[in-house]
């Protein structure tokens, strides 16, 4: 029976978890859901300056918010832990003493300053440095004894085969790759505080927790080799490895901070979906079938495969990630978006009447997503009015969800979308709205709007969508006057603004005084 597939993820929490990073973790929990696996969770916190426990806190809350659930690690434990490698330093010490029974280390006593003179002396004579050259290598035992004994500094080193040809090994994704062996120096694995280096350290982790495969980013490609050369010296089988390409912005150059947000938790506070994002990272590299697009989490896990990973360069693309989010946004039924949408509505809530007042006000884009980086956090009176309100009227909440559904990329639009909607009896009139529908010389714009109130106001009419709409509509003849030309200074009149979600569905949900208010404060304020 074929080896259990395991894999990991095993992130450094010095910071938010990074675009690169999960992607990474997708395909390896992908992976491993498809071969029936395990998915390990390991954290590097090596560095002691900046792999704090809020650091780690926020790892762990960008995979749950991403549903990467993982089978072995933090809160979860397992078989194969501890899942920190600051609690696994006696694992690291076992290995070396491996090593030195089998003869495949030798303690180097070079100091920093030394090694520093040969690269330089090298350098200044036109010549490559070209690694540690092996003084210690083969120093009487004798003598290295004496030196350890007496306490002099010194480090560990592989003694890397002379005899050792090309290290091969077969890519998952790049296919047979090979690096020569003759210019690989004998590497650190151990400094002279006792602690493991990076390669050193995630091989000793790698075999002791049983990884078949190992996934990671291209830029791990160069310490392969070197990793193989402490499997072999192990005497540990070395797992098959994975190497995923880069991601690039859409300017062809590698994704960075100048691209915009480039961490998991910068997307989640924007209002983007984790199913979305699962989806949309899945495809960086990897593809179902070269033209299916939007793919249920259930299709990704059981279809996965190492395969279908191209060794062609991902390229990040906002735009497409904004239009498969409002995809899901569309599938979504209203009460899942109102619970998802919360953040965003009670700032909507918080900044509407009684905090607005009549006013024509400067022009601003609609469809702006709302600034969290720089928005104030609503206090506890605000969230709990706004709780309050929910409980209430959860049919009217529910029924701002078909006003957006096909018009959001981002749950945050919501906040600037339905901003009006909360408004009350006030209305904030968006100054070109009212340049270029209200005040535009012959578009009789006072009497478009007196007519629909007259059918607005009459309470023998229904107080429904497609009632009070037929109703306005049919007033376009008698008025001999184009549907864009009556109900467009309607529209600003309530809304704000000529570009906003439904007209007449809107209206359906606000309370009729109110509507009644706002026609009237816009005509006081603009005729």
């Amino acid at each position: 029976m074929a080896d259990r597939v395991r894999v990991r993820f095993a992130p450094s929490p010095t910071g938010r978890l990074h675009i690169g990073g999960a992607r990474t973790a997708i395909f390896n929990w992908a992976f491993a859901r498809a071969m029936g696996g395990d998915f390990i969770l390991r954290i590097e916190d090596t560095d002691p300056e900046r792999s704090t426990k809020e650091n780690v806190d926020v790892i762990l809350n960008a995979m749950k918010w991403l549903g990467l659930n993982w089978d072995e690690g933090p809160e979860v434990g397992g078989e194969a832990g501890p899942y920190f490698q600051m609690q696994r330093m006696s694992t690291y010490t076992e290995a070396l003493e491996r090593l030195k029974e089998r003869g495949a280390v030798y303690p180097c006593f070079c100091t920093k300053e030394e090694l520093d003179a040969k690269r330089k002396a090298a350098e200044d004579a036109g010549q490559a440095y070209e690694g540690y050259d092996g003084t210690c290598r083969d120093m009487d035992p004798s003598e290295a004894a004496r030196r350890i004994e007496a306490g002099e500094p010194h480090v560990w080193r592989l003694k890397v085969p002379h005899d050792h040809g090309p290290i091969m090994f077969n890519d998952a994704v790049y296919g047979p790759t090979s690096f020569p062996a003759n210019v690989m120096d004998d590497m650190i694995l151990v400094r002279t505080d006792g602690s493991p280096t990076y390669n050193f350290a995630v091989v000793c982790d790698d075999a002791n927790m049983g990884i078949t495969h190992v996934i990671r980013g291209d830029d791990h490609l160069s310490n392969t080799p070197r990793q193989i050369l402490i499997y072999e010296a192990l005497g540990y089988r070395t797992p098959t490895f994975a190497h995923l390409s880069m991601i690039l912005g859409p300017d062809g150059k590698k994704l960075s901070k100048r691209h915009g947000a480039t961490s998991v938790e910068e997307y989640r506070d924007r209002g983007f979906l984790p199913d979305a994002m699962v989806n949309f990272l899945a495809l960086l590299g990897w593809s179902l079938d070269g033209e299916t697009t939007i793919m249920s989490r259930d299709v990704i896990c059981s279809q996965f495969s190492l395969d279908r990973i191209t060794k062609k360069d991902a390229v990040f693309d906002e735009t497409k990630l904004s239009w498969m989010n409002g995809q899901y946004i569309q599938k979504m039924g209203a009460a899942e978006w109102v619970e998802l949408s919360k953040p965003w509505l009670a700032r909507a809530h918080a900044e509407g009447y009684p905090y607005v007042h009549t006013a024509i006000v400067p022009s601003s884009d609609p469809n702006a997503p709302a600034d969290d980086a720089e928005a104030e956090p609503l206090n506890d009176e605000q969230w709990a009015a706004f709780e309050d309100e929910l409980a209430a009227c959860p049919a009217f909440y529910e029924g701002l969800y078909p006003l957006v559904a096909e018009r959001e990329t981002s749950l945050a639009e919501c906040e600037s979308k339905l901003a009006y909607m909360f408004w009350g009896p006030c209305v904030l009139l968006d100054e070109k709205s009212v340049n270029k529908v209200l005040k535009k010389e012959g578009a009789r714009a006072d009497e478009a709007i007196a007519a629909c109130r007259e059918v607005l106001a009459d309470e023998a009419n229904s107080w429904e969508a497609a009632v009070l709409e037929e109703k306005c509509r049919a007033l376009a003849e008698p008025l001999d006057m184009k549907l864009k030309n009556l109900l467009q200074p309607l529209r600003v009149a309530i809304c704000g603004n000529m570009v906003s979600p439904p007209l007449f569905e809107s209206i359906e949900l606000m309370k009729r005084e109110d509507v009644l208010a706002r026609i009237d404060a816009t005509v006081a304020q603009v005729f």
